[in-house]
């Protein structure tokens, strides 16, 4: 699944995500929790407002963000 993805690149110029919109709705990420590198991808695991995690992809080549795991907080 595409997203939309709003980035702050730090000190290195490195992108890191700061929210995104998911179904027609911006989530602010709240704590980065980790982040590592795939052959062709940059990946995020990210906490965002609504408490749940997710893992978002970015594809530098194609500079595009897609969803990449998804798990419901705990209520």
């Amino acid at each position: 699944m595409t997203i939309t993805v709003e980035c702050y690149a730090g000190y290195r110029g490195e992108q890191e995500p700061r929210a995104f919109v998911l179904g027609g709705k911006r989530l602010e990420v709240t704590a980065v929790a980790d982040r590592w590198a795939g052959p062709d991808y940059r990946y995020f695991k990210v906490t965002a407002g609504d408490g749940n995690t997710y893992v978002l992809r970015h594809d530098e080549r194609q500079n595009e963000w897609t969803l990449g795991a998804f798990r419901k907080g705990q209520e």
